[in-house]
């Protein structure tokens, strides 16, 4: 019955993906061409998923109150309109384009934040019994649109020419106006009834919610500075091409992101998902202090790509913990974990950006790397920095699992 539902959340995922992936894939064209910093262009992924958060947590309300159906296709609307806008960017903003790209940042992020405070609950709320399963294969599926964006992106741009990246951007756009229809005509479950949700106090009076909402917010940043940063990282700070960095670094990436959920989905109750995460988050750690201190570059690349696989469990696994712990939780629990996930994912990224810009000479301690010059070393910098959001991921799933054990034992 809910078949053609689910392929609706798959594709929807696919387009949050495009919504998050599809403007890092062009900022060395806007830095070459608008003249923007490293800042500025971290500071539009700030502003994406902070307009994320901010949808998150004002829709969550309403959603209970009139249904999940007008606000997914209000955001496949918002997407639509807002890569719109991006495209168009030049022309309406001719005097201050970058003004033109955060307000178009602005409104394709509040479809990508309806997207990621409905999508999970919409799979969550269709009768089955392998939750876990069902919530990785959905999440796999932004990997799937991970890779689809960065191939189809770098095929366009060479196809249109890099000048002509607004034809590109146009073409993306038909994909959320599809789905809109799609959304218009599927089945959804029904939702929790008011008298037996679990109340927003009880949520945030509970300590293991906390640190999963820590978690998933940490988890957010590892997977997200990662994947928004490595196509400038392999072009500015490994001078490697841009073909490279896109097609063989990120591609690589989203390949095991999605691969590993994919496989965890399937064969996922063979293997604890708090092992599974804490495995993922130790690999970080190594893959981010490998990118940014080895001096072979194609060694760099791949602690990138490897971090695909680390990551991969860390914010699907973060939904899961929660939502198994508080069933009943209704999109309240959705909309914190989601703005808890997009307030990670928004920071991470400007952080790495502004440790590049204001402290590029960080690695250059490093006396093999000392010789770098200020351009190769500023991402670097910003990855080294990076390295605290999986060590902090270890931390709050080894208390996560302390409170666990002390829930069995009582």
């Amino acid at each position: 019955m809910y078949r053609s539902t689910i392929k609706a959340c798959y594709l929807g995922n696919f387009i949050g993906a495009l919504t998050c992936n599809l403007a890092p894939l062009l900022y060395v064209t806007f830095m070459h061409e608008f003249g923007i910093t490293f800042e500025q262009a971290g500071r539009l992924t700030l502003l994406n998923f902070f307009t994320q958060i901010v949808a998150d947590l004002v829709f969550s309300r309403p959603v209970d109150r009139w249904g999940v159906r007008p606000f997914i296709t209000l955001g496949h609307l918002l997407a639509f309109f807002g890569f719109l806008l991006l495209a168009l960017a030049p022309r309406l903003f001719p005097h201050n384009t970058y003004l033109g790209l955060m307000v178009a940042t602005v409104v394709y992020s509040i479809g990508g934040g309806l997207f990621e405070l409905l999508l999970s609950a919409i799979v969550q709320a269709i009768p089955n019994d392998s939750k876990e399963k069902a919530m990785s294969l959905l999440h796999s599926f932004y990997a799937w649109g991970f890779i689809v964006v960065v191939l189809g992106t770098t095929v366009g741009l060479r196809f249109f020419n890099r000048s002509n990246w607004m034809y590109v951007v146009l073409l993306w756009s038909l994909l959320p106006l599809i789905n809109f229809f799609v959304f218009l005509r599927v089945p959804l479950a029904p939702a929790v009834s008011e008298e037996h949700r679990t109340k927003i106090r009880e949520l945030l009076s509970s300590r293991y919610f906390l640190f999963v909402l820590l978690g998933i917010a940490v988890g957010g940043a590892t997977e997200v500075s990662m994947s928004q940063w490595t196509s400038a990282f392999v072009e500015s700070s490994l001078g490697l091409p841009k073909e490279v960095g896109d097609l063989v670094g990120l591609c690589l990436f989203a390949l095991l992101l999605g691969t590993t959920r994919a496989i965890y989905g399937s064969y996922g109750d063979k293997f604890p998902l708090y092992k599974a995460m804490l495995f993922g988050s130790v690999l970080c750690i190594v893959c981010y202090l490998v990118a940014a201190l080895s001096p072979y570059p194609m060694i760099s690349l791949i602690a990138c790509i490897f971090s695909g696989l680390g990551s991969s469990l860390l914010w699907p696994g973060s939904v899961v913990n929660g939502a198994n712990r508080f069933p009943l939780a209704g999109s309240s629990l959705f909309a914190f974990l989601a703005a808890g996930g997009d307030a990670g994912a928004a920071f991470g990224p400007w952080l790495i950006g502004l440790i590049a810009d204001v402290s590029p000479n960080l690695v250059r301690i490093a006396p093999w790397l000392s010789s770098l010059s200020l351009q190769e070393s500023a991402l670097r910098s910003g990855m080294l920095i990076g390295t605290i959001f999986p060590i902090l991921m270890v931390i709050f799933l080894r208390r996560m699992h302390r409170l666990d054990e002390g829930r069995r034992a009582s």
